[in-house]
């Protein structure tokens, strides 16, 4: 029998800019258009980033709120999940429109180096970030950028701080970070089976190898990650003329796995989300 693969879009991200790349959604409209796209493409969860006037990343939580409701009229039943990132925002902004409850929220479980900068996330943040989602019912998405990561959110989950059943995103293709290394992949597979057997999880990969990295999940049998934030292009030479595009690639080349894009209701299940009243 073929398995629902939950296929999420990161629809914007913090780069690139739209200079270098017309068709990146920026507003809270272009992303509420591009969601929609990529909604009935396959796509079942949104990876939510918003920008303020100048382009840059923001916490303002009525941006994240315009999106949200516009997603939810036009995208019945999908998953949406905020990013609690912090490239461009300070420590105590990151979870501001948590009480906007959303499905989801990305958490980091530890701190990484990036080619230019450190991606800051010491314990007492982490561990703030995580109440606050438990406290509006948010789930997180555990986004490990390196091994260290895993073992925290394993940690965290035992002592009742992260809820189960966790959801790990594994982020492969970052310099400094995880390497996209398909032998890797599968030990960070293999010891999430060991440590945390009810666990769900779902991979990226950065640039051009994210298909690369969708299809070693759908063979896998885990869930598929993709959209603007982690490349924008269909190949190495062409611009995907919107992110459905790039959701688009993994839907048509599902079946080869026995796999198929799972609809709104089949991920809220796969996740262990609560169905749209």
């Amino acid at each position: 029998m073929k398995q629902p693969i939950v296929i999420t879009t990161a629809i914007t991200g913090s780069q690139p800019r739209k200079k270098d790349n017309p068709a990146l959604p920026v507003t809270p409209s272009e992303q509420i258009e591009s969601t929609h796209e990529a909604f009935e493409a396959g796509s079942s969860l949104v990876h939510i980033h918003v920008r303020d006037k100048d382009e840059n990343s923001s916490s303002d939580p009525e941006l994240f709120g315009q999106v949200q409701e516009g997603v939810r009229k036009h995208c019945p039943g999908m998953i949406i999940q905020f990013s609690t990132g912090g490239r461009g925002r300070e420590a105590d902004q990151r979870g501001a429109m948590m009480y906007l409850k959303p499905d989801m929220a990305s958490l980091a479980t530890g701190s990484v180096n990036f080619p230019t900068m450190i991606y800051e996330n010491p314990p007492e943040l982490v561990e703030s970030l995580a109440a606050s989602m438990k406290e509006h019912g948010v789930k997180p998405e555990v986004e490990v950028f390196d091994a260290a990561m895993l073992y925290n959110a394993v940690k965290l989950s035992e002592a009742g701080k992260i809820p189960k059943p966790l959801h790990v995103q594994f982020v492969t293709g970052i310099p400094g970070a995880i390497p996209t290394r398909r032998k890797l992949l599968e030990f960070l597979v293999d010891e999430l089976h060991e440590l945390a057997p009810d666990a769900t999880w779902s991979a990226m990969g950065i640039g051009g190898r994210q298909f690369e990295v969708n299809k070693w999940t759908l063979e896998m049998g885990g869930h598929a990650r993709t959209g603007f934030e982690d490349n924008v292009k269909l190949d190495r030479e062409t611009l995907a003329p919107n992110n459905a595009a790039l959701v688009t690639l993994i839907a048509d080349v599902a079946g080869e796995y026995d796999r198929y894009p799972a609809s709104p209701e089949e991920a809220r299940n796969l996740l262990g989300l609560a169905p749209v009243a």
